[in-house]
């Protein structure tokens, strides 16, 4: 690992403290691109899970003896340096109301992957200009439980990898295929011109996710909660349809609703 690349040591540990790049943030990026540098991933989930994922390159890790007894504990190889700390050093690595349960890894960001991963896939959870990282990171953790084949977001105006997204996807960052597209409304097209049928949740959707027919390969298309799935976006999908609440309060959060969406498309697709 290059100078450039190394986190500032002081007194013979690891000093982030005041070092931007490092306080809790996730590393500087260019539009479009994961983050330039190393990262830091913290939690149990999320440091196993970035373990077992052959596409992550991992770097140091700095944990308790404690903690490095429990990732071996579950079988994990921990195949890179090792900085034993106590947990009040650790807690200086983060920010702080990070639990990073007594371990932190250092790794590179998830290389930038395109439409060109979605080859096999049936199920995709495509999120148009979703921005909350701790939104992005249940939805990914959500993905993963229904076997979802990827979730798509945009370049811009979509959380960039980092400790919050990493850590509130509880290792599900490390274990389905995050995707980036430039233009969301092109990339529903081009999936329609690969015989995937693409549907936008929208409140004002003809009929019910339930009522409508699905193909073998879906795309479905959740917006922000403020502005919803774009207009350009909705009319490249050309089937919209609602989530109907049979209680008092009619819409969800969309972490949640990416749930419902899932479950119901699994049902109708026979998965």
């Amino acid at each position: 690992m290059s100078d450039t690349k190394k986190p500032a040591r002081s007194g013979g540990k690891p000093s982030y403290r005041g070092n931007k790049r490092f306080a809790g943030k996730p590393a500087p990026r260019r539009p479009g691109l994961p983050p330039e540098g190393p990262i830091l991933l913290y939690g149990l989930h999320t440091v196993e899970a970035a373990f077992a994922n052959k596409d992550r390159k991992r770097l140091k890790l700095f944990a308790t003896e404690n903690a490095q007894n429990r990732l071996v504990e579950r079988g994990v190889k921990i195949d890179v340096p090792v900085e034993t700390m106590m947990p009040r050093a650790l807690d200086r690595m983060v920010t702080k109301d990070a639990v990073h349960q007594g371990m932190i890894l250092e790794a590179d960001a998830l290389p930038a992957y395109g439409p060109e991963q979605l080859k096999g896939a049936r199920l995709i959870l495509a999120l148009d200009q979703v921005t909350d990282p701790h939104n992005v990171g249940a939805i990914l953790r959500s993905a993963v439980a229904l076997d979802a084949d990827a979730v798509v977001t945009t370049e811009r105006h979509a959380p960039e990898e980092g400790p919050v997204l990493a850590k509130s996807a509880s290792g599900a960052l490390d274990m389905i295929k995050h995707v980036r597209v430039k233009n969301m409304a092109r990339f529903v097209t081009e999936m329609k011109d690969q015989g995937f049928g693409c549907i936008a949740l929208d409140s004002d959707g003809p009929a019910s996710l339930e009522e409508t027919d699905f193909t073998d390969k879906t795309v479905l298309v959740l917006g922000s909660e403020g502005k919803g799935v774009r207009q350009g976006v909705r009319e490249a999908c050309g089937l919209l349809a609602r989530l109907d609440m049979p209680g008092e309060i009619r819409s969800l959060n969309v972490s949640n609703a990416a749930v419902l969406s899932l479950y119901v498309a699994r049902m109708k697709m026979g998965l």
